[in-house]
């Protein structure tokens, strides 16, 4: 069967997705390759769709438990022979898998990095006919990267025990440090590389004061009660309190955590993905490991440690496609947090790693750019224009002559030799009565009081806005100096202007984006009620019967047959097979009662 046939039969797409068909044609070859796709750009398709071609299995290494069943689940759906081997399974389940997959009854078999520790798994491994390893979240190889795992490290003995089996490694989250990282220690022979664009243009970002989050957070998801979305909080602590709060102000929350029992965690993800609660609220040091196409909000309560784990947890929003929001709540007193951290590391390559990702953080946080040009930038992909689905797009902030603050700022770091950090220069223009200034003798200082027309707060925001804008420069981590540089210079000759943002309020209102699809709201209501009520009975998430965009699509074309089935999205034969009959009679039903013609296909 050709390969367009089996993307149509299983998967239900007609087309493929930027560069699926050439990174799938080269694995089908057997040759290596590296694949740097976005999160909803078809990663998990680039090994699966091959495993149904060649001859044998195909292992992928997840480091993500829950994502194995929920990946093998959706291919038994789509009626792929599937198992994993995890230690949610007793020795008598692995061995009941052990045996399918000697009986070739499994295409792909899901594992963790830890089983290849043991020798007697790569015993067993031998034994079977194996077409592909399939490396998944690749960049937990690296050291440099967020999500470090020093089990991933011991990958590069597979192509010391299997030299002749080819290697697929995929990532959504890998600046070009890690990307070289991880085709080094896989030992990857002459791969081939893919990289599809950083850009989900599905996704809009904001970035909000943490003043009154929670009544922001309440007052947004009002608007999505029957959406679901996951908010990410620092700590179990605040996990814990903010779940029982949305849960005694009428909200269907559960809180996700590492200090849970793997039961309770278990329990409160499985009514998250089948959709018995709208909100999961969990820590970000702890990976939730889901495939959950229909989450439509992405908040972070607390700020992310480095852009890389950012950019990971918002891919969890919109993974169907569909409009969906990434709402980032920002406080100085977040950072101080993270800091604190930080400082525990005792390895001093790490700490230094570690704060400029977070102040690459900050940078993004406080940047007036458009946020997508700004996080694009950061895994080095140019971005022109603005992308209007943005805060700083959609309310940008207004500017003002900012010369004489400017070198109000210089002058007084020139003064002090350039060996005082911003709080410090600050003190010194606001003519703080503070002890310290007054020892260093640093009140008598042309400078000591020359910033008093603006607050403390404003002066911050302001060197921030010279340091991002290159006027003046940083140096250290742990206590960062300010510093001239030639472009200080040139503001003091009056050969450069400064624009700086004015300072205001901010505004708190998430912007609504309108939607112009021609989506019959009452069908697609009754049709994920049967969507729900199937998935329940087969004890599967509701987004593997079908995804939201099919039911959208199904409720705006109202489908009249399996012909036109075929034609909306994510419909393969598997699933006409399974679903086809019981949906039809539901949409034309509907349309009878009253009397809509269906639209042409």
């Amino acid at each position: 069967m050709q390969i367009q046939e089996l993307l149509q039969k299983h998967f239900g797409y007609s087309e493929f997705k930027p560069l699926q068909e050439n990174i799938i044609n080269d694995v089908v070859s057997g040759k290596d390759v590296f694949v740097l796709m976005p999160t909803g750009g078809g990663k998990s398709l680039c090994y699966q769709l091959p495993a149904l071609i060649n001859h044998g299995v195909t292992v992928v290494i997840s480091p993500l438990i829950a994502l194995m069943k929920d990946q093998v689940d959706s291919l038994k759906a789509n009626g792929i022979g599937a198992s994993f081997i995890n230690s949610t399974l007793s020795p008598s389940e692995i061995e009941d898998v052990k045996a399918r997959l000697l009986e070739n009854k499994d295409k792909i078999v899901y594992i963790a990095p830890e089983r290849l520790s043991s020798q007697d798994f790569i015993e067993f491994l031998k034994m079977i006919k194996i077409n592909l390893f399939a490396i998944d979240e690749a960049h937990c190889i690296s050291e440099w990267g967020h999500d470090f795992r020093p089990d991933y490290r011991k990958l590069s003995l597979i192509k010391t025990i299997f030299p002749t089996v080819p290697i697929i490694a995929l990532t959504a989250t890998a600046i070009e440090s890690v990307q070289k990282d991880i085709v080094h220690h896989l030992k990857l022979s002459n791969p081939k590389i893919y990289k599809v664009s950083f850009d989900r243009q599905n996704l809009s970002y904001y970035v909000r004061p943490k003043e009154d989050a929670y009544d922001q957070i309440v007052k947004y998801i009002r608007n999505k009660s029957k959406e679901s979305g996951i908010i990410y909080c620092h700590s179990r602590k605040s996990a814990e309190s903010l779940s029982e709060k949305l849960q005694k102000d009428g909200f269907r929350a559960q809180p996700y955590h590492a200090g849970m029992s793997p039961d309770e965690r278990s329990d409160n993800q499985d009514m998250f993905i089948r959709d018995n609660v709208e909100i999961i609220v969990a820590t970000v040091a702890f990976g939730m490991g889901i495939n959950k196409t229909n989450v439509r909000y992405v908040i972070h309560y607390d700020l992310p440690k480095t852009i890389e784990s950012y950019y990971q947890e918002i891919g969890r929003a919109g993974r169907d496609g569909l409009e969906s929001d990434c709402i980032l709540f920002f406080s100085y007193g977040d950072k101080i947090k993270i800091e604190i951290l930080i400082e525990k590391k005792r390895n001093p390559k790490k700490k230094q790693i570690a704060y400029k990702k977070l102040q690459d953080m900050i940078n993004f946080c406080e940047g007036t750019d458009c946020r997508r040009k700004m996080l694009l930038e950061y895994f080095g992909e140019s971005y022109e224009g603005q992308c209007g689905k943005c805060d700083t797009c959609l309310q940008p902030k207004e500017k003002m002559n900012g010369n004489e603050i400017a070198k109000k700022a210089i002058y007084c770091i020139d003064e002090l030799g350039q060996r005082f950090g911003m709080n410090y220069i600050v003190s010194i223009l606001m003519g703080k009565n503070e002890k310290r200034l007054k020892n260093n003798r640093h009140d008598k200082l042309k400078s000591y009081g020359a910033g008093k027309d603006y607050s403390e707060k404003q002066w911050q925001s302001f060197i921030r806005e010279l340091v991002r804008n290159g006027f003046l420069d940083v140096i250290g981590s742990k206590y960062p100096i300010l510093k001239l540089n030639q472009k200080s210079r040139e503001v003091m000759w009056n050969k450069i202007s400064v624009a700086l943002t004015k300072s205001g309020k901010t505004e708190k209102m998430i912007v609504e984006k309108k939607v112009t699809r021609k989506i019959n709201d009452e069908l697609f209501e009754i049709l994920r009620s049967l969507r729900k009520i199937i998935a329940d009975t087969e004890k599967i998430p509701p987004y593997i019967v079908f995804p939201d965009t099919t039911l959208k699509e199904m409720s705006t074309y109202y489908p009249h047959n399996e012909e036109d089935l075929k034609k909306i999205h994510g419909v393969g034969e598997v699933k006409i097979e399974k679903y086809g009959k019981i949906f039809l009679e539901r949409i034309i039903a509907y349309c009878k009662v009253r009397s809509i013609d269906p639209s042409s296909m």
